[in-house]
């Protein structure tokens, strides 16, 4: 439905939204540009996938960059923040864990998690990490996270035109699937914390 009545510009938006603004974690990246790859060349999608791929890789870039900058400016705001459903430092701690352990391949790694890859831009801008390096690192996992995700749905839809007919199966599926990490890593941390606060 956001693809067939918002079009490319909402697509790129909540790409945008979701890479790099703290209240956007909950939208629907993965899933989304599957389902965008699967749609894209049809009645729902006319965007050739040879442009779309590049558009969706800008505005990933784009978000992230804004979050970075968002992170930097907010820190101390954000540190002092109450909580709500947008913003809980659990993110942020759940984040900081996931940096910890893959250091700079985060910023890759990371786009393919839910949550993990709004929050681990804003964690840079937070840490002062050099723009530059972020930045390459940026590109990278936008580009890695938007041609698997995309190029997934548009070879398999070629392959297998009947896909179209079950795409809300496939969407849940992923949604399930992508969430499993998220929250592996969200126990992890709250073990980590209660281990800190025992000693």
């Amino acid at each position: 439905m956001i693809i067939q009545y918002g079009g490319l510009v909402l697509l790129l938006v909540i790409i945008f939204a979701e890479t790099g603004l703290f209240f956007g974690f909950f939208l629907p990246g993965d899933s989304l540009l599957f389902a965008a790859g699967l749609l894209c060349e049809s009645k729902y999608l006319s965007t050739p996938v040879v442009v779309l791929i590049p558009l969706l890789i800008l505005a990933a870039v784009l978000g992230s960059t804004v979050g970075y900058g968002f992170g930097r400016w907010a820190k101390h705001y954000l540190e002092r923040r109450k909580e709500n459903f947008f913003y809980k430092k659990k993110y942020i701690e759940m984040t900081e864990t996931f940096y910890q352990k893959y250091g700079m391949m985060a910023f890759v790694l990371g786009r393919f998690l839910p949550i993990v890859r709004t929050f681990v831009t804003i964690l840079a801008g937070m840490s002062r990490i050099d723009f530059k390096k972020f930045w390459i690192y940026n590109l990278l996992g936008a580009s890695a996270w938007i041609l698997t995700m995309v190029l997934a749905g548009y070879l398999l839809g070629n392959a297998f035109p009947g896909l179209i007919d079950h795409l809300e199966i496939i969407v849940v599926a992923m949604i399930l699937v992508s969430a499993i990490p998220v929250i592996t890593a969200f126990f992890r941390a709250q073990r980590k914390m209660l281990k800190e606060k025992m000693k």
